[in-house]
Parts: structure tokens; C-alpha cells; sequence
């Protein structure tokens, strides 16, 4: 039975283009060859969709507490903006603005009926326009051809039974199905697909994404996977297809092409942007500027890679700035392979700088802002080590930090996931760990660290609402123990000496303190005097948090 267009299909449909993009990812980086063959369209579309499922499931989140679940328009806004913010390579850019594109029109749209169907079909047309409308300099044979002929498909359906019937399942369908027909043509629209014997790689992302619409509608599962065989086999006869890309003969994929792909995201106004197209694109190629109303993500291929930033400067305020450089030439020798190494999260740039100072590979965090799986696994790779202990250090970060740890595995990095629920836990596991132990060993060592740490956080409540420990007001201190409240104060200093008596009450032996960026010194002062007091034989360190970073944070252990 057909579903209603409502916010519960779009996170269906996140979480089945999400899966037909993970078990399909390698596949389609290996058809990877236009606009450059450098072989991670897949894992950009991947790590670009995740941003947008982990942006749907934070609306649903917020609505939690209510009862209630976020409406159509919020969902795919969410969708939308968190495909925009995490938007990868050239492909994952395309598909944030395919996105933006539905979700300007779905935004408006009933849930049932032929008004649901007709809006998915004036979505799928605003997405093609949208993409093209991208793009600096638009190719046929590519994933915007894919798209325009998804929104054909679409719109002949308004003259057969899905008219008659008013169901956005048949709409979906049928533009998943014009999709893998235009898909099948693209080796004889463009001829570097045509020469190396392939379907476009980015297309074939967009029929996974499509043919996840359709089931998240319809409630039925395909038979068949619904991503790069799009219906039938993907050609295979020459050429790179499915190769790396520039080994085994292949041309390399640089040659003669820019040396950097440049990347950020850009708070500026619709003029400065449009002057921004026009010095990008003098300046190199592959331009594509997506997003609108303030926000947008800039992906450029150039040779001068502070040239581009610099002209995002002078747009607006460029930030999250990405620079890759393709590697055309002789390969510089990679340094040896460390025995062992530490990748830790921490909130702020001195929890960071003291992972950092004590050996680690520190993932930077800002508020609001939580790492993709694909920014762990690049923090793995950058340890260069063979074996790596992750520390997520907070528990919303569980599933992202077992992706990476999952695909580090497949990239032959032995990694073990030391379940760290907070900073604090992470320091103490840091604090214990010693490579001249055996991978086991150390893990175990760690894990058990962690594990007898307990943590405490505190923050200032923004509104009313109702906790374990009762109504809070907008400004009351919280203290949070091991993620639940259980103290609300009126100052910090006074919420601190409660929870840390709490905490302590239970025995201890060391008690750390993380200072947030804010916070004098003279709180610390006073803790520590409060604890060598109240309670004898328990040392106290301190730590500064810098910027992001909570006003405190406490551990015992």
C-alpha cells in the first residue's frame, strides 16, 4: 500500500538511498571518470547523504520531547540544508542542489493524494532546473541529463493512471525508471564515458537516490539493488570501468587538467555570489555554486587554490575550506606506517591541542556540528598508522564512529572502538594507553579507563522545560551526570560543588576539570579548594577547553 509524502517517507527515503549508496559506493567510485577519474563519486554521494539523513533525524529529535514529529516542510528543509553543509566533490555539490530544488517545492505540498503527486512531479522538474542552473558550464551525458529525463518521466505520468489515482509512489516510479533509461544512454552522449566503457558515475547515484523515493512510497522493496545496475548491467567492456582509475593503463586521471579541487561554504548575498561565478570560473573549472539565502557551497577545480579562497574572502565569510590536490605527477614516498595510533573527538580547539600535545590525531568539533563518518575515517588515514584506537567520546557519535571504524577495516587499518561517551572519559583513556602493549591489551586498558570515569557536564539552560530534576528556567544552571540532569542551580560555581559532592560520594581519586573558554580561573580555584576540603586523598587536575567547549567539565575517576 502506497505512503503519504509526509515527513516519516523522507526519512524512509534518506535511510534507503543511504544503504543502496553504502553497499554500491565502491562501484560506482570505480566508473568514476568524468569530470575526473579520481574515484570517490561514490563516496562523496555517500558521505553528502549522510549529512542529509543525519539532518532529518536531528528535526525528529527536536520534536521529541512534544510528542510530535516535524511536517513535511521542515523534513525536507532538513534533508536539504544538511546535504548543502556536507556537500562533497562535484557530485555531492549536484546533489545538494537537486535536493534544495525538491524541497523548495515538496516544502508547499500536501501529504496525499493528486496534489502530493503533482507537487513531486513540479519537484523533480525545480530539481533538474536547479542543478543546471548550478553548473557553469552544463554537459549532457552527465547526472543532469539523469535528472531532466526523471522529470520527463514524471510528467507524462499526469496523462495515466497515476493521475487518475493521485499516488506520488507511481510519480516516483516513473522518474526512477526515465532515470535508469537515460542513464543507460550516457556512453553515447559523452565521450570519455563512451571510451571507457561506462555509465556516468553520478547518474548512477541519482537512480539509487530515486529508486529509494520510489520504495519509500510504495513500501515495496525491488528485487533488484537499486543503484549502479540501475535495471541492467553496467557496461564493463573497456577502459577503467572497473579499475581504479589511471592504473592498469588508464590515462592518469590529472593530466592536464587543475591541480586543486577547492571547497567551502559561504555566508554572502546573491550579488557578491554572482561576481564570485564569474572570477571562479576565469580561474578554473568544474564550477558549481550551490544553496541561496545566505548559505551557499562553492566547488571549483583550479590551479591556484588561494586564489579561490581568497575570492570567497573577498564574497562573504568562506568557512569549512577544503583543499585537495589531485596528485598529478610522481608520488612522493610515503612515510613508514606508525606501529599505533590514538584518533580522539574533542569539543574545542584546547581539549584538541592537549590530544594533540599527548601524541593523538584530534577531531575539532564546533557546537552544532557533529563529524560525518567520512571526517573520521580522513583523521584515521592522517594518523598513518596500522592500527588505531577511535575515541568518539560522546554517545550520539556511536554509529557514525563504527562507520568509520568499518571502513577504515576494509582499508586494511586495524581500528578498535573504545566506547568513550564524553571528553573526559577520552583523557582518561589516554592517559593509559601504551603502544609497546599488544593491540588487545591496550584496548582492554583503555576501554576499562573510560569505563570507570565518571562524567559530569554543565551547561545553562536556553529555555523552559522540564527535566529529571525538575522545571528548569532559561538561564539556571544544569548539572549533568552521565548525560542526565540532576542538579539545576543558580550559578556555576555553586551547581559545580553539588555535582562534584554527588559524584564523589560514591569514592574517587581524581577529579578533572575542563574549563570552557569563558570560565575564570578563580572557578577552579575554588573547586579545587572545595574538593581537598570536603574530601581528603583526591587529587584534582585542570584543563583548559577553549572555545566550544562546555563552561565545564568534570570527571572522577
Amino acid at each position: 500500500m502506497p505512503y503519504p509524502l509526509d515527513a516519516a517517507a523522507v526519512r524512509t527515503w534518506c535511510g534507503l538511498a543511504l544503504e543502496a549508496l553504502g553497499r554500491e559506493r565502491e562501484r560506482i567510485d570505480a566508473i568514476n571518470v568524468y569530470p575526473v577519474a579520481d574515484g570517490d563519486t561514490g563516496t562523496n554521494l555517500y558521505l553528502t547523504l549522510e549529512s542529509a539523513a543525519r539532518a532529518v533525524e536531528a528535526a525528529f529529535d527536536g520534536h521529541g520531547s512534544a510528542g510530535t514529529k516535524p511536517d513535511l516542510a521542515a523534513a525536507v528543509g532538513a534533508m536539504a540544508h544538511g546535504a548543502l553543509i556536507g556537500a562533497r566533490g562535484n557530485s555531492g555539490t549536484i546533489l545538494a542542489q537537486l535536493l534544495r530544488g525538491m524541497a523548495q517545492v515538496l516544502a508547499a505540498a500536501p501529504t496525499g493524494g493528486s496534489g502530493a503527486a503533482d507537487a513531486l512531479r513540479r519537484a523533480l522538474r525545480r530539481a533538474a532546473t536547479a542543478a543546471y542552473e548550478a553548473v557553469a558550464h552544463p554537459v549532457e551525458g552527465t547526472v543532469l541529463t539523469v535528472a531532466t529525463a526523471a522529470a520527463d518521466a514524471a510528467e507524462q505520468t499526469a496523462a495515466g493512471e497515476a493521475a487518475e489515482a493521485g499516488e506520488a509512489a507511481e510519480v516516483a516510479r516513473a522518474a526512477h525508471q526515465g532515470a535508469v533509461k537515460a542513464l543507460r544512454a550516457t556512453p553515447g552522449q559523452l565521450a570519455v564515458l563512451g571510451q571507457a566503457g561506462v555509465v556516468d558515475a553520478g547518474g548512477c547515484g541519482l537512480v539509487a537516490l530515486l529508486g529509494a523515493l520510489a520504495d519509500a512510497l510504495s513500501g515495496e522493496m525491488t528485487a533488484e539493488p537499486v543503484a549502479v545496475q540501475a535495471g541492467g548491467p553496467v557496461p564493463e567492456a573497456a577502459g577503467c570501468a572497473v579499475t581504479p582509475p589511471g592504473a592498469d593503463g588508464c590515462a592518469d586521471p590529472h593530466v592536464g587538467g587543475p591541480a586543486f579541487e577547492v571547497i567551502y561554504l559561504l555566508e554572502a548575498g546573491d550579488a557578491d555570489v554572482a561576481r564570485l561565478r564569474d572570477r571562479l570560473d576565469r580561474l578554473g573549472d568544474s564550477l558549481v555554486v550551490v544553496g541561496g539565502d545566505g548559505l551557499w557551497n562553492v566547488h571549483v577545480h583550479v590551479d591556484d587554490a588561494g586564489a579561490a579562497v581568497e575570492a570567497g574572502i573577498e564574497a562573504g565569510r568562506p568557512y569549512r575550506i577544503r583543499i585537495t590536490h589531485f596528485g598529478a605527477g610522481p608520488r612522493a614516498k610515503e612515510p613508514a606506517l606508525a606501529p599505533r595510533a590514538v584518533v580522539a573527538v574533542m569539543p574545542g580547539a584546547g581539549l584538541a591541542a592537549l590530544c594533540a600535545d599527548a601524541g593523538a590525531t584530534p577531531v575539532t568539533v564546533r557546537p552544532g556540528e557533529p563529524p560525518a563518518s567520512g571526517e573520521l575515517v580522513q583523521a584515521i588515514r592522517q594518523a598513518h598508522a596500522r592500527e588505531v584506537m577511535l575515541l568518539p567520546n560522546d554517545p550520539e557519535l556511536r554509529h557514525t564512529a563504527a562507520a568509520a571504524a568499518e571502513q577504515a577495516r576494509a582499508e586494511g587499518v586495524r581500528v578498535a572502538l573504545i566506547p568513550t561517551r564524553s571528553a573526559v572519559q577520552g583523557l582518561a583513556a589516554l592517559a593509559v594507553h601504551e603502544p609497546g602493549r599488544s593491540f588487545d591489551q591496550d584496548m582492554v586498558a583503555m576501554t576499562a579507563a573510560a569505563g570507570a570515569t565518571r562524567y559530569a557536564e554543565l551547561a545553562v539552560a536556553e529555555h523552559r522545560s522540564w527535566t529529571m530534576a525538575g522545571v528548569c528556567q532559561a538561564g539556571d544552571v544544569l548539572g549533568l551526570i552521565d548525560g542526565d540532569v540532576v542538579v539545576i542551580g543558580p550559578d556555576l560555581a555553586r551547581t559545580a560543588m553539588t555535582v562534584l559532592d554527588r559524584m564523589l560520594s560514591a569514592g574517587g581519586e581524581l577529579v578533572t576539570l575542563v574549563l570552557g573558554a569563558d570560565v575564570p580561573a578563580s572557578l577552579a580555584e575554588g573547586l579545587e579548594r572545595h574538593v581537598r576540603e570536603r574530601h581528603l586523598a583526591v587529587d584534582t587536575v585542570v584543563y583548559e577547553g577553549g572555545a566550544h567547549a562546555a563552561p565545564l567539565l568534570i570527571g572522577v575517576e
